[in-house]
């Protein structure tokens, strides 16, 4: 079967390199799933799980937005986070959902909205790669 070679790096440097035969990946327009000899592309991530296929096996990372480039059965993602899930806090991601969840429903005028959206995202995408 063929493959894809990925790699998954961020500012704190490499998170993963690895031969898969399918990447499937949420990109700012939808999801899209990328297998050997893909046409060029470049695509901004939303904060989403990465899926990895190799045969019946799938690997998940918890990738909080970022860019992927595929060329020449080549996926590289660079990602502000991103994190297996076995180096996931399950618990300290529980407690930034919460943190965050308050903060939305709170009527104070000096809470960034914006930022504590993104936070729960964050937070949720974590829960969901480490409960799968």
């Amino acid at each position: 079967m063929k493959t894809l070679t990925v790699s998954v790096v961020t500012p704190n440097g490499p998170v993963l390199e690895d031969e898969v035969e399918m990447v499937i990946a949420r990109a700012e327009s939808g999801e899209i799933g990328i297998m050997p000899n893909h046409i060029p592309l470049v695509a901004p991530l939303s904060i989403a799980a990465v899926r990895l296929k190799k045969g019946s096996d799938e690997q998940q990372l918890a990738v909080n937005g970022g860019i992927m480039e595929v060329s020449s059965n080549k996926v590289s993602i660079l990602a502000q986070s991103a994190e297996k899930p076995e180096d996931i806090d399950e618990q300290r991601a529980r407690e930034a959902k919460e943190r965050a969840e308050r903060r939305l429903q709170s009527k104070q005028d000096n809470v960034d909205r914006v930022r504590a959206e993104l936070a729960l995202q964050r937070a949720i995408n974590r829960l969901d790669v480490v409960n799968h």
